[in-house]
Formats: C-alpha cells, structure tokens, sequence
C-alpha cells in the first residue's frame, strides 16, 4: 500500500490501472481528460498492459468497448456532459447486451448554455438506461469505486455495466492523500474476468439480437433483475474489499448521525463532505441533525432511506439536478420509497449546484432552519421564495 497526493481524475486512474483493463477506449472531454490521460502514459510505460484507442467521438468510444466486452475482454471509457449524452444510444445497447462495461463520468453541467463546471444533470438525466450508477464522495472512494465496480458488474448474476461518478473539477481535480493498493492486492480482491457471454468459435452464440413482443419484455425483465442482483454483489465486493483493504463502505446509502436526528439531508456526491462538517458543527451546538448519502442511485435504496429517516420529524433533499417540468429527481425517487414505506414526513426539495454553482455551509445550515418549519415543497437555491 502506498500513500500518494491524486485529484479524484488521477485517483481513479489508479485504480482502473490496478483493475487490469484490457482495452481502453478514449475520447477527451473536460473535465474528464486527465483520466484517459493518465492511462495512455501507463500504457505507454508499460506499468498497464491493455490496448489503449483513441477513438473520434464519444458514441465511437462507447461501440468499441461494446466490442471490446463482447469479445470477452474487460473493458473501460470514461466521459462527461454532453459526451455522455451523446453516448446515450449506445447506453442502452450495453445495459441491454449486459455487457459488464465499466465508465468513469464526470459529472458536469449541460448545454445550453454552455458550461464546462459540474452539476450532476448528465448522469441522473439517464438513470433509466440500465446501468448500475454510484456516486463518490472524496478520491480516495474514487479509487476504490474502480475496482469495486468491475468486481460488481462481472457477477454472472448481475452483467451489468457500471457507471461511476465523479463531480466535476470538485472532486477530479481537487488533490488528497490516496492510499494507493499494491498489484498483488488488487490482483486478490479483483479475479481475472471470465464470461459465457461473448463470441467464441468454439460455443457460438448470437449476440445483439432482435426481439419481438413475444419475447422482448422477458429479456428487459431480466435487465431489471440484473441491476436488483448488483445489491448482493455490492455487500459482497464491499466486504472482500474491507477483508483486503482494510477501508468500509457501507452499501447504497452512507448515514452520518442520522439514528437520533430530528431533521436530516439527503444528498450525493461530493456535496456530502460539506454535509458532514455542518451537522456536526450544529451538534455542537445541540441541534440534532444527520446526513444520508446516496452513494448508489440505481439500484435505489428504497428500505435503506425508509428505514434512516422514519423517526424524523422533516427531511430534505440537495440534488444538483432538476426535472424541469417537476422537481428534482432524486427528490422523486426518495418520496417513493417514503410512500412505499408508509412514511408520511414532511419533504422538501433544494435544488442547487446547478452550472457548478456554489453551495456553502450558511446554505447548508439555512435548509436545516428550514426544516423545523417542517413545511414541503420545491426551492432553486439562490432564487428567492418556493416555487408554487
């Protein structure tokens, strides 16, 4: 184990390069250069064994680890904004061929208008496509999220692929202390990747198929057992991961003082560090007060949420992302699982970050004053008044 000073980009880096990827598929796009970047210099210098492509555009980059998985190989690309969305179509044909590709996204706002700082509008905007969709906090879990997604995707009962997610400029290129695995580390937590699932002379199959009304809804029900499946295989790979590395994740969401809180926040990504620091900043002062991170979007923690926030008196959820027409779809999906549950608390919505907008713990502190109004509704943060 080595100790290093990484931003998030160069931290995730590291360990796709400890994950073995056999072909590398590369498009630029900020701020998710440095990623693609780093792994053409470790290829470069040996320290990487894999075919490193430099394709001409975002969807090209996505076929060909299509291609690439299909062979039976493992595969890795990585993106942003507006390249993701250009990816889309093909999003769907990896979820669907349930190739176990995995894609590192930095979260960035989209167009227009043009804007190059990070909101998480890009990734929530497709969490319809089948694809397992984790958020990092810090680096360090950027790091780790690398190896993980590869060992969550490849179970045979899930085949899925992974989409990881990194906020953009404030976690990819922002520095920490990263703890770094060794090869032989990472070589026993992560197993070679072996799959049924691919082209071979030997024991034909067909691949990329059609299907029609007969059939077709077995095949994407399937999908949706696959993303259900990552649950188990999440628990799993955390716990091998904890045995090896000695760090603990705690499965889809992450509760920070949540067991006795009155009022909490839930939110994702990076956001949640800033989170931290202000609850326990009012503990101090007595206030009881907690945080949920989402650290997994989909599969949904719906009886992790219900179960955090039942004994609350209000709740609030800050998302970078907003469903114009509605509210923020984060905010959707908790109130579905509160509803599930049979949780009638008040909820508001805080929309904010929006273009990389800055979010401060004065805010962070007001949603909680907020709260005690134990009022619900929908509020763009910098944007006076609720909306009606």
């Amino acid at each position: 184990m080595a100790r290093k000073f990484l931003s998030g980009n160069e931290a995730f880096a590291e360990g796709i390069r400890l994950a073995r990827p056999q072909v590398i598929s590369a498009y630029p796009i900020t701020p998710q250069t440095i990623v693609v970047e780093k792994l053409s210099e470790m290829v470069e210098n040996g320290s990487l064994k894999a075919e490193f492509i430099h394709v001409e555009s975002e969807h090209s980059a996505l076929s060909c680890a299509m291609g690439a998985s299909a062979v039976g190989a493992r595969a890795f690309t990585a993106t942003s904004s507006q390249g993701l969305l250009y990816m889309a179509e093909c999003l769907t044909y990896a979820s669907g061929g349930r190739f176990p590709i995995v894609m590192m996204n930095a979260n960035r706002s989209t167009a227009l208008p043009w804007n190059i700082y990070g909101d998480q509008r890009d990734s929530i905007s497709l969490l319809d496509s089948g694809w397992i969709q984790a958020y990092a906090m810090d680096a360090q879990e950027a790091l780790d999220l690398a190896l993980m997604s590869y060992y969550i995707a490849e179970k045979k009962e899930v085949s899925t692929p992974f989409m990881a997610n990194l906020d953009g400029f404030v976690l990819t290129h922002t520095y920490e202390v990263v703890e770094v695995p060794t090869e032989e580390e990472a070589d026993k937590f992560l197993p070679k990747y072996e799959t049924e699932n691919k082209m071979d002379l030997d024991h034909p199959r067909n691949l990329g198929f059609s299907a029609g009304p007969d059939t077709n809804y077995l095949f994407k029900y399937k999908e949706h057992l696959g993303l259900l499946n990552a649950l188990n295989a999440i628990h799993e790979a955390e716990e091998k991961f904890y045995n090896i590395f000695g760090r603990k994740y705690t499965g889809l969401t992450e509760k920070y003082k949540t067991d006795d809180a009155d009022y909490i926040i839930i939110t994702l990504g990076s956001i949640a560090g800033l989170v931290k620091e202000t609850v326990d900043r009012l503990r101090d002062k007595g206030e009881k007060v907690g945080l949920l991170r989402i650290r997994y979007l989909r599969p949904f923690p719906n009886e992790e949420i219900s179960d955090a926030v039942n004994r609350a008196k209000a709740i609030a959820v800050l998302e970078k992302d907003v469903s114009f027409g509605n509210e923020g779809t984060v905010y959707t999906n908790v109130n579905s699982a509160l509803q599930k549950a049979g949780i009638n608390i008040p909820t508001s919505n805080y929309i904010g970050g929006l273009g990389g907008q800055n979010i401060s713990t004065e805010e962070i502190e007001d949603i909680f004053s907020e709260l005690k109004e134990e009022k619900s509704g929908v509020k763009f943060m910098g944007i006076g008044g609720d909306e009606e």
